[in-house]
């Protein structure tokens, strides 16, 4: 499918990845629509490149809704690509002084990077759904965000390893479920990947995981993410898939 001329979703789309890929779609010709918190940012984006920002909490129905509709208003929306982060609790399942992990901790970052991400999934959905299809009968196309996490956690990780394969597991179903509306859904799962929200500690981090990158032997960049979400939207046969952005690496026990 053609970005050129379609209207795109991109929530948290302030982030690394986000923000990578708006400059990517819209280098592409999409016209697109940035939903996130981060209202600085968003309309700083808003000003440079003349995309839409809205301020959205994905978790949220109504947020969603206004966002889809401001999408609406720029041209047939057919695209969704959803980076948005939140608060991701860590702890071990029993800890050291015995004490089990917090319900509170594990319920608030399943919220954020699953629920919310089912959120945004449904809603997209049925907005895409909306639209006149193509010759070929597609509709248009969703993004997801997992992690490589959802497939091998760390120690610590229980939480969002569990959020992250709920997102894995959910690609192909909903891939199956929105295939009679000419809709494809793929996820990226990626690996270390080095952006500015990193800071200062990103040259730690960089030494860190750089040696135990398989190859290339350094963290993944924003702009590999926006690549293969790009691919995943003009790339009609890619369908149900969640690719590792990873480098061939495979998470340690800690």
């Amino acid at each position: 499918m053609q970005i050129s001329g379609n209207s795109a979703l991109v929530v948290g789309g302030t982030g690394g990845l986000g923000e990578a890929t708006v400059r990517r779609l819209h280098a592409a010709g999409a016209k697109v629509v940035v939903a996130d918190v981060a209202d600085e940012k968003g309309k700083a984006l808003e000003a440079e490149l003349g995309i839409r920002y809205v301020h959205v909490d994905a978790t949220s129905e109504e947020d969603i809704l206004a966002a889809i509709a401001e999408a609406k208003t720029l041209g047939p929306l057919r695209i969704s690509v959803d980076t948005h982060g939140g608060p991701a609790g860590g702890g071990r399942l029993v800890g050291k002084d015995g004490s089990p992990h917090s319900l509170d901790t594990f319920q608030t970052t399943v919220t954020y990077y699953l629920t919310a991400v089912f959120n945004v999934t449904r809603l997209a959905a049925a907005a895409i759904a909306q639209e006149e299809p193509l010759e070929d009968g597609t509709r248009g196309v969703i993004v997801n965000t997992a992690s490589i996490a959802g497939f091998e956690g760390q120690i610590g990780q229980i939480a969002y390893a569990a959020a992250k394969g709920g997102v894995i597991s959910m690609t192909l179903v909903a891939a199956r479920d929105l295939s009679p509306l000419g809709i494809r859904v793929n996820a990226i799962a990626p690996g270390t990947i080095l952006t500015p929200a990193y800071g200062k500690a990103g040259d730690k981090l960089e030494a860190y995981w750089g040696p135990q990158i398989p190859f290339p032997k350094r963290m993944g960049q924003s702009p590999e993410y926006a690549l293969l979400a790009e691919q995943l939207i003009v790339n009609d046969y890619l369908n149900g898939e969640v690719i590792r952005l990873d480098g061939a690496l495979r998470f340690p026990p800690k």
